[in-house]
């Protein structure tokens, strides 16, 4: 189904990947009232590429940026899975940013502004959310970076 999002996403370039299967025992999102939960979703690209490594260490800021923002478009994928429409997408309500990094790096809100801007870009207002950015030692497959979304959608 097209709609008002999937028609900005257009305009603004934007192709959505295939909404990603599960890695592990988890389904990929879950609607619970009037919220939509999705999975921490990893930073591949359209083709499947992994970006991987640790920030502070062979991993840049704006590659970590650009691999946040690449978890971004798989969350709003799921979210269109999910929903049918981006449209019933009311408000982006929290991400939860997990950046694996050197414990010398201190610099993971920036890393995560890649999915929060993301958001701002598709969503407009309704895009901008409460959030968490976090360092790990190791994220799941080596990806440099995991985002979690909840979103507030109409029925």
């Amino acid at each position: 189904m097209s709609g008002e999002i999937e028609a900005r996403l257009a305009a603004l370039g934007l192709t959505l990947p295939p909404a990603a299967s599960p890695v592990a025992n988890y389904v990929p999102w879950v609607l619970a009232g009037n919220l939509l939960f999705v999975s921490g979703q990893l930073a591949r690209t359209a083709d499947g590429k992994l970006i991987a490594g640790h920030v502070g260490e062979g991993v840049s800021v704006e590659d970590a940026q650009a691999a946040a923002r690449l978890c971004g478009l798989n969350l709003i994928a799921q979210a269109q899975a999910a929903l049918g429409t981006l449209d019933r997408v009311r408000r982006v309500v929290k991400l939860t940013g997990f950046v694996a990094a050197t414990p010398q790096f201190t610099e993971h809100p920036k890393v995560v502004n890649g999915a929060s801007d993301l958001m701002v870009e598709v969503f407009g207002d309704k895009g901008r959310h409460a959030r968490a950015a976090v360092g790990a030692p190791s994220l799941p497959m080596g990806s440099a970076v995991e985002v979690e979304a909840i979103f507030e959608i109409a029925p």
